[in-house]
């Protein structure tokens, strides 16, 4: 168990502002702080940062918490890990029984596991056993310096032998599961996830081995990766990032696979990185916006590369990256062109590269003939939606003047198309602002799936969450009135379960000692508590009147009057019982 003097000191410590913007850049809005949430891919900003509360809460996807909930999600880190990151960055020594934390010591042991199994599969390629393997990859162009820096590997045919060198090095089935290096079969049996195919280790920003990639060189499915484990989520990292982040070149080069990024460092292009067998995410955009603010895009020049190219411009958007895009000709991918063209030819490409824009611009120009009325009208259209997005007036300005010249129609005409787009936007904009709920209610699903059947009853028992937690003096007050089971919802009930049992023993509860005993959603959802009633004064008998409607609510028992009562409604009927007890 954590000291709650620890929890103190290290919150002190950390503010959660001054964390948060090494993160995001976010700016001040009268007291709190807004930017663009690093947790989902938003244009319009709604994460809030609340200094008051040291908390956090984005109106757009749930996510929220305190600054410990905020280090766990955007580093991908478990409960212990954060506070061993946070205590590191205020220069905070933890005490000596947090080592003994079961998670934190399964996740030491899964990065044991992989470090050990990488060095295994390097050895089985350089061993007669990889011999096939290894004339593979010299097939391909990569050399012996490339195969020992990024540490490649063989995992040779049979089912057991990763199982059985891992446990003759110590470790437990149980543990080599939770490293997703083993699965298990029929009748509890355990065998290798990785058989007959080259290796690639994936290793983190801190130089942990965290996950492998792995190619055939028969047939079946080309690669197989790695599942999430207690230390990788391959949403959040990146391949090579580890090299990638050192290097002196400008920018970063975003590939598609581990073998076009290999061929890219060998030949130079150091900073070169991929995503890791799925599609760009929003995690890993936020991720690369903390290393630069310029990428180029380097996928295949197939169909489905064009289509990732499209999604990703889109993507680095929102973060305010600036992307331009390589048009890999005569090769279907950043390898191939090396091995044909070599690197001076593909430094050539990269000076070459049009921005995103350009490069959309062009896309669009190549599906219609400018020749008809019908292919200009389409291009007009089109190409305004598209620099309707540009948020710099001057820029937008240079693209309607060549666009203007190309259709050739005058550029005022074109700048009053994008400005009706604009606005169109911003009316939706606005009609989406006044949708959303006034005040941050948690969503029912999937943390507390009861609150779509008892809504009058969760509503009244979050409101009564909502106040202990701002005023945790006023429990004392209702303690004797209310109990666990007095909550129809289990989700609530278990929060006041938890604060309850702090109060009696007069221990704190802001948001920093109750991160070690909820999930993020719960942590999501508690914050959204906070947030619904911010600015507002609740006095100790406005709690107990809740605490009297909550008790009359569970009297009544008329399910189609809780479905149908709405938050004002609720008040009302906090009113008209206050008023009874007069």
């Amino acid at each position: 168990m954590i000291p709650d003097s620890f929890i103190q000191e290290l919150k002190y410590n950390c503010d959660i502002e001054q964390v948060i913007s090494s993160y995001v850049n976010i700016k001040r809005r009268g007291r709190n702080l807004v930017g663009l949430c690093p947790f989902h891919s938003e244009k319009t900003p709604s994460f809030t940062v609340y200094p008051d509360s040291q908390s956090f809460y984005c109106f757009g996807c749930g996510a929220g918490g305190d600054v410990i909930t905020f280090i766990k999600k955007i580093e991908n880190l478990e409960y212990m890990e954060a506070l061993r990151f946070l205590a590191k960055r205020a220069n905070m020594e933890l005490p000596e029984d947090v080592e003994g934390d079961k998670t934190a010591r399964l996740r030491t042991r899964v990065l044991e596991i992989n470090r050990k199994l990488a060095r295994f599969y390097h050895e089985q390629l350089i061993s007669p056993v990889g011999r096939e393997a290894l004339e593979y990859l010299r097939s391909r162009g990569i050399k012996d310096r490339t195969i020992r820096h990024f540490g490649l590997g063989f995992a040779p045919p049979g089912w057991d032998n990763a199982r059985n060198f891992l446990r003759q090095e110590g470790y437990t089935y149980e543990e080599m599961l939770a490293a997703a290096v083993v699965l298990r079969g029929k009748n509890d049996s355990v065998y290798d996830q990785f058989r007959e195919r080259v290796i690639f280790p994936i290793i983190d920003i801190r130089g942990n081995v965290i996950a492998f990639g792995a190619r055939t060189m028969q047939g079946g499915p080309k690669y197989l990766n790695s599942s999430d484990t207690i230390a990788y989520k391959k949403s959040r990292n990146l391949f090579a990032l580890n090299f990638a982040k050192a290097s002196k070149q400008e920018g970063l080069i975003l590939a598609e696979g581990y073998m076009d990024v290999i061929a890219l460092h060998q030949a130079g292009f150091d900073n070169a990185v991929a995503t890791l067998g799925t599609a760009l995410t929003s995690e890993q955009t936020r991720l690369i916006s903390q290393y630069t603010s310029n990428v180029v895009i380097a996928y295949d020049s197939d169909g489905a590369g064009q289509a990732a190219t499209k999604r990703a411009i889109n993507l680095f958007s929102d973060v305010g990256v600036h992307v331009k895009v390589l048009t890999v000709q005569d090769a279907k991918d950043p390898d191939e062109f090396i091995k044909k063209f070599g690197a001076k030819r593909f430094q050539m490409l990269m000076d070459g590269s049009s921005n995103a824009i350009e490069y959309e611009l062009s896309k669009i120009g190549n599906q219609y003939d400018f020749t008809t009325d019908d292919g200009k009208v389409s291009y007009f259209k089109e190409a305004a939606n598209l620099l309707a997005s540009i948020y710099n007036p001057i820029e937008r300005d240079v693209y309607a003047s060549r666009v203007a010249h190309d259709l050739g129609v005058s550029k005022e005409a074109f700048l009053s198309q994008i400005q009706s787009v604009i606005k169109r936007r911003q009316q939706r904009e606005k009609k989406k602002d006044t949708l959303k709920i006034a005040v941050a209610e948690p969503k029912g699903a999937p943390v507390n799936p009861e609150r779509g059947k008892n809504l009058k009853a969760a509503v009244i028992e979050e409101r009564i969450l909502a106040i202990l937690l701002k005023n945790p003096d006023y429990f004392m007050g209702i303690s004797h009135k209310l109990k666990e089971e007095d909550f129809v919802t289990q989700c609530n009930r278990k929060v006041y379960a938890i604060l309850s049992e702090r109060l009696k023993e007069q221990k704190p509860v802001d948001l920093s000692f109750l991160s070690g005993l909820f999930d993020e959603q719960e942590m999501a959802r508690i914050t959204g508590l906070l947030v619904s009633i911010s600015g507002m004064q609740f006095s100790p008998e406005d709690l107990e009147e809740y605490v009297s409607s909550l008790h009359a609510v569970r009297e009544e028992k008329k399910p189609q009057d809780v479905a149908g009562m709405t938050v004002e409604e609720l008040e009302e009927y906090r009113k008209l019982l206050a008023a009874k007890k007069k």
